[in-house]
């Protein structure tokens, strides 16, 4: 028995010596393995935070709420111009939110002469896909403006500058032709003007005809009230 222990004890610890060299073999696989699979983990984890720290962040507007644009207008301006008007308080145009956008219009006839007037407010905020509100606002002057250039109804539209009201401001002149209730047709005159103040818009259409004997409206004299409508409009806006 003492004899062939020595023998046996050999083979023995050849075996285990063997086991250990494969077990130190795949030790370092498997640890390898574990430390892979744990730094892919680890990025994925991080991706959606650094990700989410490179999206863009709405820029914050200067005007949060919208004035009610039947009272963006004295009763003193309204009556200047449009005389004779049967509602100086205006009558509003549209429904909805109206702290995004609201409208009012007035009108009246002074012996042959008629005229009308609509100031529209409208609001943008910031959007992280569409841009800041005062980039979507200036994209909306430009496109109230060739809305009317565009219009082939529209005769001789011209376009011009309009100084001095707002951040920027674009006046349109033209004139159209619309028919009463009885079907007559009757030619207008227009004038759009279009102004903006940081993430708010003011649109002012005014225009004029002259019934029977009376005359249509000069451009000069349509653009200059609508000028004076648009900046007494901007002052309302807090």
């Amino acid at each position: 028995m003492h004899r062939n222990a020595p023998r046996n004890a050999p083979r023995r610890s050849k075996t285990v010596r063997n086991s250990l060299a494969c077990a130190a073999v795949a030790l370092p696989v498997l640890l390898v393995a574990g430390c892979s699979s744990d730094s892919d983990q680890g990025a994925e984890s991080d991706s959606p935070s650094s990700s989410a720290s490179k999206s863009p962040s709405a820029a914050p507007v200067k005007y949060k709420t919208l004035p009610d644009s039947c009272e963006s207008l004295s009763k003193k301006t309204v009556k200047d111009v449009v005389p004779k008007t049967s509602n100086a308080s205006g009558k509003r145009v549209g429904s909805g939110d109206t702290n995004d956008s609201n409208s009012c219009l007035w009108s009246g006839l002074n012996k042959y002469d008629y005229r009308q007037l609509t100031v529209s407010l409208k609001r943008f905020n910031s959007d992280s896909s569409l841009g800041s509100g005062d980039r979507r606002s200036g994209e909306y002057v430009k496109q109230q403006a060739s809305e009317i250039t565009n219009n082939k109804e529209n005769k001789k539209p011209k376009n011009s500058s309009a100084s001095g009201i707002g951040q920027e401001a674009t006046a349109v002149s033209y004139e159209t032709e619309k028919k009463d209730s009885k079907g007559k047709s009757e030619d207008y005159r227009a004038e759009r003007l279009v102004a903006r103040s940081a993430n708010v818009v003011v649109t002012v259409d005014y225009e004029g005809a002259g019934f029977e004997d009376g005359k249509k409206p000069s451009a000069d004299d349509l653009k200059k009230k609508a000028a004076k409508a648009a900046k007494e409009a901007l002052t309302h806006l807090k």
